[in-house]
């Protein structure tokens, strides 16, 4: 191990996730973040537990959450971003899924960037995955009028009615005609569109969208794989003006300082059993690549969490 310098954390990770925005960064075009160049390690999500602190903020055998990597230990550099878990009322992994980025992500897309009102009509695409199945709970708890979910597969779509309790929801690999079902399913519109798929879906919808709509981008999934110059760009912009639309993205780092109280609120939704959480588990650092691919190719579903180790006392 190297040695540490003023304000740096070793940690020993725990547990990491793998994450399909990491498919954006093994590109040479990256968005919000540089793309990661040949030889280094893969970054991420990970719960750690301190060895060593030169950093008056922590002490060592405090656990932690924080962007580590695919690695059995990590260093903090004293910039950017780690977490001291504060209870262990429910299990780690949460605090790097629905009670980190991911969770985060839904939280503020729904609060800051789609100003969320009691009554309002949502849909929310790939809403089984973690960032959708959280936003469409939390926009349940909050009072909205009407929660639609698009999703691939009937596991998907039976855990999100069953467990999450959407309204309806939407297998847009069955459906004959994804338009029809859309109106079917939102007969007045929606007057939110959270995203996280990419330009076509949201192509589809925007005719749909309720005078004064919000359309959040939160993810573009199923562009992360096209090569550059192939994903399609939006065709129905016109409607923009007429129905004095809103679109906007959001890069939830720009919301750190908000996290403990929202972290709270989201824990007393979940220890209530009013927000489902879904996990899939891998063991050993060596599961990391396979769970990565089935990210984009598995049927299952939920955040994919690797476990390499346990906390010492």
């Amino acid at each position: 191990m190297p040695d540490l310098s003023d304000g740096q954390v070793l940690t020993r990770t725990l547990c990491f996730s793998v994450d399909p925005g990491t498919r954006s960064r093994l590109s040479s075009g990256a968005s919000y973040a540089p793309p990661l160049k040949v030889g280094e390690p893969i970054d991420g999500f990970c719960i750690g537990q301190v060895v060593e602190s030169l950093n008056p903020r922590f002490s060592e055998g405090d656990l932690v959450a924080m962007g580590g990597g695919w690695a059995d230990h990590c260093i903090f550099s004293g910039r950017g971003y780690i977490q001291k878990i504060p209870h262990d009322r429910l299990p780690l992994s949460y605090w790097i899924g629905v009670l980190g980025v991911p969770g985060m992500t839904a939280w503020f897309g729904l609060h800051r960037v789609a100003g969320l009102k009691t009554g309002d009509r949502l849909l929310i695409t790939s809403a089984a995955g973690p960032v959708g199945a959280t936003a469409a709970q939390i926009a349940r708890v909050k009072g909205a009028g009407l929660v639609v979910g698009l999703a691939r597969g009937a596991e998907k779509a039976l855990w999100l009615r069953s467990e999450a309790r959407l309204d309806a929801v939407i297998d847009y690999a069955l459906s004959p005609d994804l338009t029809a079902d859309l109106k079917h399913a939102g007969p007045e519109g929606y007057d939110c569109l959270f995203d996280n798929v990419g330009p076509e879906m949201i192509d589809r919808v925007i005719p749909l969208m309720r005078p004064g709509g919000r359309i959040v981008i939160s993810g573009q999934l199923a562009d992360y794989n096209a090569r550059p110059g192939e994903a399609r760009g939006l065709m129905n912009s016109r409607y923009f003006i007429s129905s004095r639309l809103r679109m906007e993205g959001l890069v939830v780092f720009d919301d750190l300082r908000g996290f403990p109280a929202a972290q709270s609120e989201l824990s007393g939704m979940i220890e209530a059993g009013d927000v489902r959480v879904r996990e899939i588990r891998y063991s050993g650092l060596e599961a990391a690549p396979g769970a990565f691919i089935d990210l984009f190719t598995g049927s299952d579903f939920g955040r994919r969490i690797i476990d390499i180790a346990t906390p010492s006392v």
